[in-house]
């Protein structure tokens, strides 16, 4: 296993386009913050004497597990993973769609869900339009269960 220690979005996306490369599987299990502030301050912000908070201007990290689908080789499975509120599944397609991913692993979050939790329940859907619904467990137990999905997508070695 190699660690690679990375501090923004860019340094991951950089890393993580490095480490696909040669990769036969790409997991995607951590995602960084959709946005990031535009500009930022060499020191503390300080309340204003109005007590009026600043506004703080976002742009758009840049999108890896996208650019992942796209850049893809041909054999090369890649596993999404997406936090959704509302219509987890519904969500969930449509961004299996929009990233080009053969497979992605939906877990719905709220209150006591996922973050923080020992267990966790995920529906996992395919490209090929399987659906995979995985019953809470716990979290070690369920990564198995994905792997089990992932392994027969693998080319056969030649």
């Amino acid at each position: 296993v190699d660690v690679v220690r990375v501090g923004t979005t860019e340094e991951l996306r950089a890393a993580t386009l490095a480490a696909a490369a040669d990769a036969d599987t790409v997991v995607m299990a951590a995602a960084p913050a959709d946005f990031r502030p535009a500009t930022y301050a060499s020191g503390k912000i300080k309340k204003s004497d109005d007590g009026v908070a600043p506004t703080i201007e976002l742009v758009t990290n840049p999108d890896i597990a996208a650019e992942l689908g796209r850049l893809r080789r041909p054999g090369q499975v890649l596993v999404i993973f997406a936090a959704e509120t509302d219509d987890a599944e519904a969500n969930g397609r449509a961004k299996l769609a929009r990233k080009g991913a053969d497979l992605i692993v939906v877990n719905e979050v709220g209150v006591d869900k996922v973050f923080g939790a020992d267990t966790n329940a995920a529906t996992v859907i395919g490209a090929d339009g399987a659906v995979h619904r995985l019953s809470e467990q716990p979290k070690e137990a369920l990564a198995d269960a994905v792997w089990d999905l992932v392994c027969p997508r693998l080319p056969l070695p030649s």
